[in-house]
């Protein structure tokens, strides 16, 4: 059997659920990073968080004792930015969202404006109010484009499990009868966007993740081999459910960030 190093130019690695849960480090998360970054890896953190710019995403990272750089994270806001600077310049963004996908707009130089839109962005907004649900269904069925950010219906805190982007995207599709473009996991347009920064090509990839339903579903999508972990959502007991929900399955499977790191390793 090929070594993972002899085939694969570049790693996707999942973050919640594969390198943390919540504010609690993963076994071996911080083994993993520093040993592909000495034996030069390159690599990008793929996240469907919207909320954080890459600085804050890497300055939790680096509390929980997980070296890593602003540089080395991929959010879907980021992705999403670039996704309609790309396709619409000039574009118009009304926006339901926070911090980092304001952050991530005007650092692709989009305008954001809260009155005649021509698209509607919507990430996770734990401030949001039936007044911007209200204003931007209008925007949507008046003609605005309508990009989500990614589809989780939940996410989870310290709290437990809270209402995700997703949750606040199926109330405006509902509403507006439109369906969104998403850009985060499944789609392959956050993978895209982290091979473009890799300069990689989607056969040349691994993406990494615990989730079935985005980070190995994302793969299959964007033409990626995928690796996955039982260190979150999916395990050995619900593997065959998701498997079946996800309708694809992963080209390997780890117990923990150990068994990865030691596949990894270029030295063996």
């Amino acid at each position: 059997m090929i070594a993972l190093h002899e085939r694969y130019k570049a790693l996707l690695i999942d973050l919640d659920g594969t390198m943390y849960h919540g504010e609690i480090p993963i076994d071996g998360a911080n083994l993993l990073i520093q040993s592909l970054r000495e034996q030069q890896w390159s690599y990008r953190f793929v996240t469907n968080n919207s909320s954080a710019t890459p600085e804050q995403v890497a300055e939790r990272l680096t509390r929980m004792g997980i070296a890593a750089d602003a540089a080395d994270i991929c959010t879907s806001a980021q992705a999403t930015a670039y996704y309609i600077a790309n396709n619409d310049p000039e574009a118009k963004a009304m926006v339901i969202g926070e911090h980092g996908l304001r952050q991530a707009l005007t650092g692709q130089a989009l305008e954001i404006v809260e009155e005649q839109p021509t698209v509607v962005v919507q990430g996770i907004d734990r401030e949001y109010t039936y007044e911007k649900g209200k204003r931007a269904v209008q925007a949507i069925r008046a003609g605005a484009q309508f990009i989500m950010t990614n589809p989780d219906l939940l996410l989870p805190t310290s709290d437990g499990l809270i209402p995700g982007a997703g949750s606040i995207g199926a109330m405006l599709q509902a509403a507006s009868g439109k369906q969104p473009v998403i850009i985060g996991k499944p789609s392959r347009i956050l993978i895209q966007y982290a091979l473009d920064q890799l300069d990689c090509d989607a056969e040349d990839a691994l993406i990494i993740g615990d989730n079935m339903l985005t980070d190995i579903r994302s793969g299959q999508e964007a033409g990626c081999h995928t690796a996955l972990l039982y260190t979150g959502i999916t395990t050995p007991d619900n593997y065959s459910y998701y498997r079946e929900q996800a309708e694809c399955e992963p080209t390997y499977v780890y117990a923990d960030l150990h068994e990865l790191r030691k596949a990894l390793n270029k030295q063996q």
